[in-house]
Formats: structure tokens, sequence, C-alpha cells
């Protein structure tokens, strides 16, 4: 049972949409749920490495100057 979706659910669900989309146009339907999914793959891979090349392109940060009278390194006298 894949996802959680329990086979009976997934007969049901396809009995549905042939019947409101018809046998005609599932191919179509079909087609464009599958267009749908590649170009939001597509987008998804640009984001990513547009993220990417932004975060390797980023210098990193100075640290940060510590406050007066603090100090820089823990006591040894313990």
């Amino acid at each position: 049972m894949p996802f959680g979706f329990h086979p009976m659910y997934l007969i049901v669900l396809l009995a549905i949409v042939l019947i409101i989309f018809g046998p005609g146009k599932l191919p179509q339907v079909g087609g464009a749920i599958g267009r749908g999914l590649r170009e939001f793959q597509r987008t998804r891979d640009d984001l990513t490495a547009e993220v990417t090349s932004a975060v390797a392109e980023k210098p990193a940060a100075p640290a940060a100057p510590a406050a007066a009278g603090e100090a820089t390194h823990p006591r040894s006298d313990a």
C-alpha cells in the first residue's frame, strides 16, 4: 500500500475519473498532468541551482568581535 492508500480507494478514484472525463479525454488529462509535473521539477531544479550558486558565491561573514571585558577563550585556572 504505497503512500497509505488502500487499493480499493485507488480503484474508486479511477472509476470516478473515468466517469467524469470519459475514456477519450484520459490521454489528454494524463499528458497535461505529466507536462505539469515536468515543469514543476524543472523549476525546482533551477531554483535549487540558483540558491546553491548564491550560497557558494557569498563570502563567509566575519565573526562578531567580543564585547569589552569578555574573554575570548575559556579560563584554564579551574
